[in-house]
């Protein structure tokens, strides 16, 4: 687990984070989201130790970070940003060496070694030097490196920034797998529908500060964002514009002879209600549409910005 309470960090006069508090759970998979420079990679540098808060506290499996940071870096696993190989090395001797330096000796470096390279799908380069990978392979070595001490909180900077679309899948994967067996993984991406599908929870930060958080559904219920309903048959306008106002939290967006497009609050609930009395007023039904707001327009509502490479 990770708890972060109250956490600031300044550069000089510069405010990098500003009383941010969030956790992440085991089995857990938090997606921590933000603009550049919103504070994401300096509040990860504190809950890996690499950086000390000006004030608050951080604990990874509760131990705190600051008065105990040799327990807390233990089971901690970190993926940075920036590829943290040696090309001259081979890619089973970049795991040894990572693997050593987290304690890993004999037989069990050996063996973890051997299993993270079939769970990224590098077996079969295993004894080649990593200056000749492709970018999506040196991405899943870069992954294996994180994973080989087997640890049980994962900080997972952009891990999948530019590789292709087979490389992505792989990490992806991997990820919920270490999830599915009880890791805590804080994940950061500017991909929303990587947030969007592989995220249990989702924090945005913005300014140093942590603006919003929750499930996806929290968030557009926070934001009161409503779903769109699209319908395409054959109505009577007016009548259909009479008959959806008559129920509420229902807006009428466009409504024509062959086409109802609405903006509807709790719709999945309400859906078939909805259908019915249309229905029984004589208009025809030939195609239903349901949208809920994607988390990048929630993003954006929240921060006034589209995330940025």
């Amino acid at each position: 687990m990770i708890q972060v309470e109250r956490l600031r960090k300044l550069y000089g006069a510069l405010v990098a984070v500003e009383n941010a508090s969030f956790e992440v759970r085991a089995g857990e998979i938090f997606g921590l989201l933000g603009p550049n420079g919103a504070g994401k990679t300096t509040t990860i540098g504190c809950i890996s130790g690499l950086l000390r808060p000006d004030a608050g506290s951080v604990r990874v499996n509760g131990h705190d970070v600051g008065a105990d940071g040799f327990e807390a870096r233990r089971s901690l696993g970190i993926v940075p940003q920036e590829i943290a190989l040696y090309e001259e090395l081979s890619a089973v001797e970049n795991l040894e060496y990572w693997g050593g330096l987290y304690g890993l000796r004999g037989r069990e470096l050996k063996e973890r070694s051997r299993e993270v390279l079939e769970l990224t799908g590098l077996a079969e380069r295993a004894t080649e030097p990593v200056k000749g990978f492709s970018g999506g392979m040196k991405r899943r070595l870069n992954l294996a490196c994180g994973l080989v001490h087997e640890p049980r909180v994962l900080l997972l900077d952009e891990p999948t920034v530019g590789v292709d679309p087979q490389s992505r899948v792989r990490l992806l994967e991997v990820i919920r797998e270490q999830a599915r067996a009880g890791a805590c993984v804080l994940y950061t991406t500017h991909y929303m529908e990587e947030a969007e599908t592989l995220c249990d929870r989702i924090g945005v930060m913005d300014h140093g500060r942590i603006i919003a958080q929750g499930t996806l559904a929290e968030l557009r219920a926070m934001l009161g964002e409503r779903d769109m309903l699209r319908l395409t048959g054959r109505f009577a306008p007016a009548a259909a514009r009479r008959l959806l106002a008559e129920n509420g939290g229902v807006e009428v967006v466009q409504a024509e002879e062959s086409v109802l497009l609405c903006a509807v609050s709790d719709a999945p609930r309400r859906l078939p209600g909805l259908l019915s009395a249309l229905a029984e007023s004589g208009m025809e039904i030939r195609d239903v549409t349901l949208t809920q707001p994607s988390l990048e327009s929630l993003f954006i509502k929240l921060t006034g910005k589209e995330l940025r490479e």
